[in-house]
Formats: C-alpha cells, structure tokens, sequence
C-alpha cells in the first residue's frame, strides 16, 4: 500500500526515525481537509506506545476533516546542520502514516496531557493543575502509525 522510498541509499532505519520524533518538538499534521484539499497544519506532539499523539481545541477545521476521514500524515524535520564551507543544510525528516482517532477516555486523556507536559513544559510547572485547569478545553487526538519512514536529505 505504501511506496517504497525511491532513493534507498537516503532511508533512515526505523531507530533513527523513532529519534527524530522523540526530540523533535513540532512536526506538520495533513489530513483531508474542506472541498478534498489537503490541510495541513503545525502541531506539537509526543511520541509514545508506536503512536504520535496531539493536544488541540475541541472543534475546528480539523477535527471536522478527521471525522470525515481518519487516514493523516504528520512530518517532522530535524534543525538539520550546515557544514563549514557548505551553503547547504543537511537535515532528516521523517513521515508517519496511519489513521487518527480522538481520545475521549478521561484516564486516556489526562496521560496524553501528561505526555506533552513532560516533553513541553519547564520542569518546575505545576502540570497537574494546568491539566486540571484545561481539561474540557481539550481534545487529544491519536495517530496510529500504519508506516514511517525517513529521509536523510542533503541539498547540494
């Protein structure tokens, strides 16, 4: 179902990738959106238990689009490095393919805000209350990954 990457000697292996989404703090959630357009949009996210889950509003354009089709991707690029004596970047980037679901299990819910919060927040936060404070202002959604692959990507 999924294309094979066209130039292999540039595949990341699946450790690399699963780096990439652990440390990266923000990657680029598409679905399809209004009219069959694709909409994509920026989204901090964690990646835990072979998923990437997502923290937004409890409406919107894209829950609207998930509710009609689950099938998403998500990308995420590394800060990438530029070598001495290069003007080019060289950076990694990975996509993950699957379908999204939103979490409404309260116990789901407050361990996905917790997630984030230990991936986001200064480690002196009081995360509980802020969970406590935003709980039904919340929607957790959940990207089952169906496939990921990465890229090491350098422009010359």
């Amino acid at each position: 179902m999924f294309r094979e990457m066209r130039r292999h000697a540039q595949q990341l292996d699946r450790n690399t990738c699963v780096s990439i989404l652990q440390n990266e703090p923000r990657g680029v959630l598409s679905v399809l959106g209004d009219g069959g357009y694709p909409y994509g949009v920026p989204m901090n996210f964690v990646y835990a238990d072979d998923a990437l889950w997502f923290h937004c509003a409890r409406e919107g354009h894209k829950l609207d689009a998930i509710g009609t089709y689950d099938k998403a991707s998500f990308c995420v690029i590394d800060q990438g490095v530029r070598h001495e004596g290069e003007w080019w970047l060289c950076f990694n980037s990975v996509i993950a393919f699957g379908r999204v679901t939103r979490i409404d299990d309260e116990q789901a819910v407050r361990k996905a805000l917790a997630r984030l919060a230990d991936k986001y927040f200064p480690t002196d936060y009081d995360t509980q209350t802020d969970i406590r404070r935003n709980l039904g202002r919340v929607a957790i959604l959940r990207l089952d990954i169906e496939h990921l692959a990465g890229k090491a990507v350098r422009e010359k």
